[in-house]
């Protein structure tokens, strides 16, 4: 399987190094485009006013990727289009640190490159692990090998999906779920500072939900320890309203 490795926590993060070392060790032809930096949350945005700069990084004396000044999206797109020799069978975003599960998914990255991959007809899968602390890197790698192996013969329409791994050993996860994303709107705070020189600033605080009312959702199920997955797609048209909208006749 020819794979296509992206994040948006950089080039340097142990959780892209956790994938890049699971899909080589089983013989998998492995290409890495990552940002040089970390790049979290700036949804699907593109670089289009500035060049993009490429860099070759190195490992142990040989080619491990390559290294760009852009966004997740930016990597997809110049690793197809100018890179990479051949098309990729699959391109797998991540491991990211931190769930990308509920409204997360808009502003995420991470999933945003895999959007990218499905809008450029490629499978792709968008990994996060649920924690900021000691994540358990090697296992989500073990089940996105899994997963990426069924996922590129599954034969339903969806080009995209969504992972979230509960950060536990093996033997604590308690299976895997098919999922919807979670709506709820998260319950956000803001600290107000000055700075030394007396200008007011803000800084994000909290931004969680308190209570999970979707219990059938992606972050419902991943607090009780499973793997979620979530089929995603790029038409944001809100087709039952197509035909309800009425808008007011202009002349």
């Amino acid at each position: 399987m020819k794979i296509l490795l992206t994040n948006d926590d950089g080039i340097y993060s142990l959780g892209l190094c956790a994938l890049y070392e699971a899909f080589t060790q089983d013989g998998h032809e492995v290409a890495v485009v990552a940002p040089e930096s970390e790049k979290s949350a700036v949804g699907h945005a593109i670089t289009l006013a500035d060049p993009i700069r490429v860099k070759r990084i190195t490992r142990a004396g040989e080619t491990f990727g390559w290294a760009i000044n852009g966004t997740p999206a930016d990597c997809v797109k110049l690793g197809i289009n100018a890179l990479l020799k051949e098309k990729p069978d699959m391109i797998i975003s991540g491991i990211n640190l931190g769930a990308n599960a509920g409204i997360n998914i808009l502003y995420s990255g991470t999933v945003s490159a895999a959007t990218e991959a499905a809008i450029m007809g490629i499978k792709a899968i968008a990994v996060s692990i649920d924690t900021f602390t000691d994540p358990q890197f090697c296992t989500a790698a073990f089940y996105v090998k899994d997963l990426a192996t069924w996922f590129l013969t599954e034969n339903s329409d969806c080009l995209a999906i969504n992972v979230n791994v509960p950060s536990l050993p093996a033997n604590k996860i308690a299976g895997i779920k098919v999922t919807v994303q979670n709506t709820q709107c998260f319950m956000e705070r803001f600290e107000k500072r000055k700075d030394p020189r007396g200008n007011i600033y803000f800084w994000q605080c909290t931004s969680a939900i308190h209570q999970i009312e979707e219990e059938d959702s992606d972050l419902a199920w991943l607090q009780k320890g499973y793997i979620t997955i979530t089929p995603l797609k790029f038409d944001l048209t809100h087709k039952r309203c197509l035909n309800k909208i009425r808008p007011p006749m202009f002349y």
